[in-house]
């Protein structure tokens, strides 16, 4: 795509959450994983590429000693459909006998999300809990009835990026969350 193509796509998109919005939300999980983890040391692992906005976002408002790791684990990569998890990196600190938040950009189907949280319980997780900044509404979740333990947005089903969620790997920048039209 041209740089005109991915401006444009940007121009007529629909702002579902400004960058306010957002922020107010991350706030909002901030003092939620806060009151949840403060007593617990917690690992902390970014999935990326998507959750390193969010997570740079929270990290510096959990005011409690934590460790921070990441793992890369996408079913996307420059597509826009998912396909098999491809296992890009994985976490080098041992997770053994530790709580585990997992930092994410979306809850969409649900596979990706899964699939790390059973990856940390295998590995001896003591406990995993999940934080994403965005969560889609629709009845197509891999598994009935998964939900992240702490939630930012909620929107409709749309293709979306901004705050670390893309198009093609573009847009992750994008100061609140869009959703693209025709996409």
């Amino acid at each position: 795509m041209t740089v005109d193509q991915l401006n444009r796509l940007l121009r007529e998109a629909d702002l579902l959450a400004s960058g306010n919005d957002v922020e107010t939300a991350i706030a909002r999980m901030a003092g939620e994983i806060t009151g949840r983890l403060s007593d617990s040391s917690p690992l902390v692992i970014t999935v990326m590429n998507g959750g390193l906005i969010f997570a740079g976002q929270l990290l510096t408002r959990l005011f409690f000693p934590l460790e921070t790791d990441y793992l890369h684990a996408t079913r996307y990569g420059d597509r826009t459909r998912g396909e098999e998890l491809d296992w890009i990196v994985k976490p080098k600190i041992d997770i053994r006998g530790k709580t585990v938040l997992l930092l994410d950009d979306i809850l969409d189907e649900g596979v990706t999300l899964s699939s790390v949280v059973a990856y940390c319980i295998k590995n001896g997780a003591k406990e995993v809990l999940t934080a994403v900044l965005v969560e889609k509404l629709h009845g197509r979740k891999a598994f009935p009835g998964i939900k992240a333990d702490f939630v930012g947005i909620e929107i409709e089903d749309r293709f979306v990026v901004g705050y670390g969620l893309d198009y093609k790997g573009f847009w992750r920048n994008a100061p609140g969350i869009y959703a693209l039209k025709g996409v």
